[in-house]
């Protein structure tokens, strides 16, 4: 485990032993935080995508070229 595995399991161990309406209030903060918003949403988009089959790069560029040709 590297020590920022270490650090995170020391903070969500934390978190959960927290009161309900303060872990409301952290989570609130974060949301209220447009950076930190935008980390987590970024965070959970990824997360989602991993399963998601993968294509080599110039594959996908080939298939941009040919959806951006079609939309003009």
């Amino acid at each position: 485990m590297t020590t920022a595995q270490a650090t995170a399991d020391v903070f969500l161990t934390a978190f959960r032993a927290l009161p309900r309406r303060v872990r409301d209030e952290v989570v609130l903060h974060i949301v209220q935080d447009a950076s930190l918003r935008e980390d987590f949403i970024d965070l959970a988009i990824a997360e989602n995508r991993l399963k998601e089959p993968t294509r080599p790069l110039k594959q996908f560029l080939s298939d941009l070229k040919l959806k951006t040709k079609r939309a003009l």
